[in-house]
Formats: C-alpha cells, structure tokens, sequence
C-alpha cells in the first residue's frame, strides 16, 4: 500500500481541504446534541434564562441575595450593577470570567434565600439552625434578637460577619449541593424566573427568544455540517477518481514496457483484473478513508469527552457498548477476511476463463465442447459467487447486530439516565445529549471497523498493482543510447554473433551459438521443424526478448545500446497472427505511420495484394474494421498486416510465418512486389513453405535451436539433409528442379 502512496502527491492540496472539512464537519456534528441539550435544558426547563445571574432584581431581593456574597463577589456586583427606583440592573454585560464568579454567588443565593423563606414556615427548625450560629456579642439590640425569634433571619443575618452568613448559607443549601452545578443552578433560575414575573418581565418572550436563537443556531450548524459533507464528497471522489485514472495509466505505461518475458510473468486476464477491478478497490478505499479516517477519530474522541462533561457517573455505558461492538467486529472480521483475500484470485480465475472461451469460440463449437466450457466457466463463476455470497451473509449480520447493541446502549442510558434525573442529579437534555453521544461514539468504532475490513482486501490490490508497477523490464533502454543511423555497417544490415538465448525460468538454451548476417537487398529466410526457434530468432531483431549471451547487430550497433524506440522505428514487423485494431482500413495501415500519404498507403495495399479487395468495398478504405479483425477473412488480415508494415517504409522487414493464409498464387504475387519495390531493404522471412523462401538469397535452416545449414535453395538442397526432408515433404522432385 506504502509504495502506492507517492500517487496521491498530486492531490495533497485537495486532501488537506478535504482533512480540514471532514474536522469541520465532525466539530459541527459535536455540537448538534449540545444545542439540543440547551433547548431543553434552558428553553424548555428554565424558559430561556441561562444562568443565575439577573437582567433585573428587585432591592428586596437583591438585598437578601448579596447577604452570601463574600467580599470579592460584592465588588463584582458593585462593578456590574446599578439601583434605579426600586430595581437593581445590569448596566454592563461581564466578561466570561465575571459572568461565571457572579453565576455561582447568585446561585448559591438564590439556593438561600429559598432555602430560608422555606425554613421560615418552620420555627423548629430554623431555631435549630440558629443555635448553631449564635449572635456575637456586638449584634443589634433586643429588637433584632425579637426580629429573629419573630422568623426574620434576614434581619439577624445582616447583623452576622461574612463568615457566619456564608456558613448559614452552606448548611442551608445542602439539598441543592447535593444535586450538581447544573441543578443547583436551575433550582436557581426558577426562583429568578418568579422574580422577572414579579417585576412585569415577559418570560414567555424570553423564553421564545432563547428557543428561536438557538434552534437557529442549531440549524446553521447542521447546514454548516451538510456543506462540509458535500465538498468533502465531491473532494474525495475527484482525488479516487484522478488517483485510478493515474494508477491505470502508470499500469498500461508499464505493461507497455514489458517485454514477453514479463507477459510470461502475468496473465492478460490477470493484467485485466489489475487494471479494473483492483485499481477500483484502491480507490474506493482512498474515498472512505478521506471520510472515515479523520471523522471516525474526532468523532470518537470528541464524543467521549462531550460525554464526561455531561456526565461521568455513566462512563461505564460507554465502554461496554464499545467493546461489545469491538468483539463483534472482530468475530466477524477474522471469519471474513480468508475470503476477502480470496476473491481477487477467484476473479482472475473468471476473467481467464471467460477470455479463453471467447478467443476460441470457433475451435469450441467446431469440437463441440458447448457444455464442457460451460460447466468450466459455471465453476469459476460459481466460486466466485459462493465467496461473495459467504462475505455478504456473514456482513449483512453486522448492521442488525449494531442496530441491536445501538438500541440496547440507548435503553440502557434511559434507565440509569433517568433514575439519575428523578434523583436531581442529572438534568433531562443532558441525558438526552448523553444519548446522542454515546451513538455517535460507537458509530465512529463502527466507521474505524469498517476501515479495518476493508483495508486488508484493498491492501492485498494494492500489492497486486505494486507487483506490476515496481517490476522492473528485462528489457530497457541504456544510459547512453548509440543512433542506429550512425552504425558502422550499411543502413538495415542485421548480424547475430554467437548469439544463445533461453527462456527465463527454462532449463535448456532454445538457440545455440547463431551467427549469420542479413545484407540490404536481400531476403534472408528461416526454415525448420516446429519448435526450432525460427519466431524467437526474429524475435531478438527487435528485442522482444534479450540473447542470453553473444550480440544482435542492428547497422553493426549492438542492439542493446539503442533505444527501444529507434530500434523498432528501423523495423516493419508483422507476426505470426495477424493483429488489426478496432477503426477503418486507412487508420490501421497507418498505425505505425500517422503520417503517411495517401499514395504511400494505397501503394502499400497493392504490394501486399489488398487492393483488390480493398476497392471491392463500399467505403474502400474508410471501411470499418472491427476489434480483432473478425470481419475480415485470414488472407485479408495477414495481407492488411503486411501492408501496415510496408507503410512504414523501414530499412528492416521481418515476416514471421506471414504468408501462412495466402494461397500459392498470392504468395508468388506478393514476393515478386516485394521484390520489385523494396529491393533495398533487408528482408528476414520465416516461413513453413519451402516454395516461399526458394527465392531468397540467404536460407538458414534451424533445428533443435542450432543452425544445420546456411546457403541458398540450390545449395542446400545438395548439403543439408534437414532441408531436402523438408522440401521432399512439400514438393516433388520435378517441382524442386
């Protein structure tokens, strides 16, 4: 996977933004359960007031409430408040820091002066309660002391030092601080809210305004999030699909570049599976990791600490929905995962399959072997459907078995959420948001799970697409190229020096010691019994493959010390199985020469004997050419193949068994035009039939990978037996004279 990383340097500026979005959205989603926390906490419960700390309070009860106010929270009130009429305001809006020292001196009297009006209906207790904080010897007069038997400790308190009303406040709001911060600060609010109603406030407004602002705010956060999604979306399909399009343009460079020992390595359907199906895993993953990987992360750690803030007494809930989770994944990821590694082959395997049987469609039906191709392809098919049958079912268990444990965490918050909330110890958006957290949580464990299963299948593509893209060629072009052009020897000689060349991986040479040279101006031909090595001979000219040992001269430069290019551009190759290309007549004559005339190419036609059936046509030579040639009978497809070579108007010509589908009469006319109108050119023909090559200047007669005669038809018929055999076997005595 590593060594595909340096692909992804291209869309580095897209992969941050697409980072910093996915962050944004995960941030945005964060704060979606706070806000509905405070909806209902604050809008709903404490209708819209947000702390403890009041817009407006009447001097009755302000005096009262700044009784347990220690000296430093009476200046912050001194700094921020101001008395008109009979109603002290809020002149400035406090600093954050301010703002939170005021809310805790409030709330604490709020907690209070409730605490105290409610004892006051109590005489026991309040008695009680001031024996614990008797009057010190400099207190008022007797009507103080009658003022606090009477039930009024407002009076008497305000006679108290800070320290003792403090104390009195502490043991008074015991209740409220065994509830939390946030209760006691609702418990709070609600005592405020009564005092707004007694001053003429409108509570209802108040509490519309908070709702509306905040569900705004609720709502611009979710369309901020929704945003952020889309981009992220559409960043991360443009990086996936701009990664598999340069992926799958480094493939074909590189296959480009194989030589055939390389294509011996990997199969075409192989190739094929690489190049499509393999390359779509990897992107496909780059997509949900530009997703998952960073949103599964912030989500999870920021849902965890949301949670603690909201409440840690339920951690527990947490940490066991997550492992139970965790345990299911893994179950269900070590059952799967053989199979996932599995299903690349089982493709390769149906490709290879499915290609063979459409290459031979003909020899299929001409032997009849329908349902044996049948039953060989239903195998492979069955393979492959039965593992992705075996990876569904096993995977379509993990949504309901989530669903299952989502709804059990969400009962189970519920019931111990609630218990918590009648004892005034949690508050009922907090749960609420509790919930919402504790999904979010296993929903990133999920997200980071699902990465997991599908890392290893994309991994094991990734090697398969890093297997082909660091093989290095056998065959490549040197530091410091020579031109052909400048050879020492005439311009199209061909010289093999001592060459032998095996097969890598083979246990015997296939040539031996070969040493011949190839004249321009004349046609050096190659006969022998099948397997002697006459198509791999040819095949070194244009280094398809390289000599194991000695040298192939090309204008008397060694092969090896040109560019692949300039080799091949001094050669016109046609194979043994003519290859044409989807398009037109004109656009495959013209595929090794764009450039190439009209004439060029209807002169081409005429010496490779397709003109006549060229003009036969409706559109000549604009008539279209189906992929493989299938429209096109073999005569027609070799002879078009010749022509395409001729086009080229190279030094060098190599026919590899290329007149094989020419009957006998063509064959002769097209020899006598090549004879005629490429006479300068060097000529290296292989062929089955001796009548093809009688003609030629230099026949080299190959067996078993060694040269057993060299010479011309006369010649070697008095002194190579292979070659009488072989002309013997095609020809009678007469026709041989």
């Amino acid at each position: 996977m590593r060594k595909l990383l340096k692909y992804l340097k291209p869309f580095a500026g897209l992969i941050a933004a697409a980072v910093v979005l996915v962050f944004m959205q995960a941030m945005c989603d964060l704060k979606l359960p706070d806000y509905m926390s405070d909806i209902v906490n604050i809008g709903i419960q404490q209708g819209g007031i947000t702390d403890a700390v009041p817009e407006k309070a009447g001097s009755e009860t302000m005096e009262q409430l700044i009784l347990f106010f220690s000296s430093d929270e009476q200046a912050l009130f001194d700094k921020y408040y101001e008395k008109n009429n009979d109603v002290w305001e809020l002149r400035d809006r406090p600093s954050s820091e301010d703002r939170e020292s005021l809310n805790a001196a409030f709330t604490r009297g709020f907690a209070a002066v409730g605490s105290i009006k409610a004892l006051a209906e109590n005489p026991e207790a309040l008695a009680e309660i001031m024996k614990q904080f008797p009057i010190s010897q400099d207190r008022p007069s007797e009507g103080d002391a009658s003022a606090a038997a009477s039930g009024d400790l407002f009076a008497v308190l305000k006679a108290l030092p800070e320290e003792q009303r403090l104390e009195i406040a502490a043991k008074v709001t015991e209740q409220y601080d065994s509830m939390g911060a946030s209760m006691s600060e609702q418990a709070a609010v609600a005592f405020l809210k009564e005092e707004y109603e007694t001053l003429g406030m409108d509570t209802a407004a108040i509490q519309r305004r908070y709702i509306l602002t905040t569900g705004l705010k609720m709502l611009g956060v979710a369309l901020l999030a929704a945003v952020c999604t889309i981009t992220v979306c559409l960043l991360s399909a443009k990086i996936g699909a701009g990664l598999g399009r340069d992926l799958r343009s480094a493939v074909y460079r590189k296959v480009s570049d194989f030589s055939n020992a390389e294509f011996d390595q990997f199969s075409t359907s192989s190739l094929i599976t690489r190049t499509t199906n393999d390359i779509t895993q990897v992107q496909m993953l780059v997509v949900m990791a530009i997703r998952m990987m960073v949103y599964a992360p912030v989500m999870g750690i920021g849902g965890i600490i949301y949670a603690l803030q909201k409440s840690v007494s339920m951690s527990w809930i947490i940490v066991l929905g997550v492992v139970v989770l965790l345990s299911l994944v893994g179950t269900i990821t070590s059952i799967v995962m053989p199979r996932f590694k599995r299903m690349q082959s089982l493709i390769d395997r149906l490709n290879q399959v499915t290609r063979e049987n459409l290459s031979g469609m003909m020899v299929i039906r001409a032997y009849n072997t329908q349902q044996f191709e049948e039953k060989r392809f239903d195998k492979a098919n069955r393979d492959l459907a039965d593992n992705t049958l075996f990876v569904n079912r096993v995977m379509s268990a993990m949504m309901p078995a989530m669903m299952l444990i989502m709804n059990c965490l969400t009962l189970l918050i519920i019931w111990v959420g609630a218990q918590q909330v009648a004892n005034a110890a949690m508050q009922v958006g907090d749960m609420m948001a509790y919930m919402q957290y504790a999904i979010q949580i296993v929903m990133s464990f999920l997200m980071v799970s699902m990465m997991f299963i599908m890392v290893p299948r994309a991994a094991v593509s990734a090697d398969r697409i890093a297997e082909v893209l660091t093989t290095t060629p056998q065959i490549c072009d040197p530091e410091n190229p020579k031109s052909p052009e400048n050879g020492p020897e005439p311009r199209g000689t061909v010289e093999f020096k001592d060459v032998t060349f095996r097969f890598p991986g083979a246990e015997e040479d296939t040539l031996e010691h070969i040493s011949f040279t190839a004249h321009p101006g004349q046609t050096t031909a190659f006969i022998g019994s099948t397997g002697s090595g006459k198509s791999t001979l040819v095949n070194l000219v244009p280094r398809f493959y390289d000599v194991t040992s000695g040298q192939v001269l090309v204008n008397g430069i060694d092969v090896r010390e040109m560019t692949q290019h300039d080799l091949r551009a001094e050669i016109g190759y046609v194979p043994q199985k003519g290859i044409l290309f989807s398009g037109t007549i004109d656009s495959n004559l013209k595929y090794g020469s764009p450039d190439a005339s009209e004439d060029q190419v209807k002169r081409s036609a005429a010496i490779a004997q397709a003109a006549d059936f060229i003009s036969e046509k409706q559109e000549q030579y604009e008539a279209p050419i189906s992929q493989g040639g299938t429209n096109v009978s073999g005569g027609q497809k070799q002879r078009l193949s010749i022509a395409r070579a001729l086009v080229k108007n190279a030094p060098i010509y190599i026919f590899d068994d290329s007149f094989s589908a020419l009957d006998f009469k063509t064959d002769a006319k097209l020899r006598k035009a090549l004879h005629e109108n490429i006479a300068d050119a060097t000529i290296l023909l292989v062929a089955q039939r001796v009548g093809t090559i009688r003609h030629a200047e230099q026949i080299i007669v190959l067996d078993e990978g060694k040269i057993v005669g060299k010479g011309t038809h006369d010649q070697l018929m008095q002194n190579c037996e292979v070659y009488r055999q072989i002309a013997y076997s095609q020809l009678s005595k007469e026709e041989l004279e």
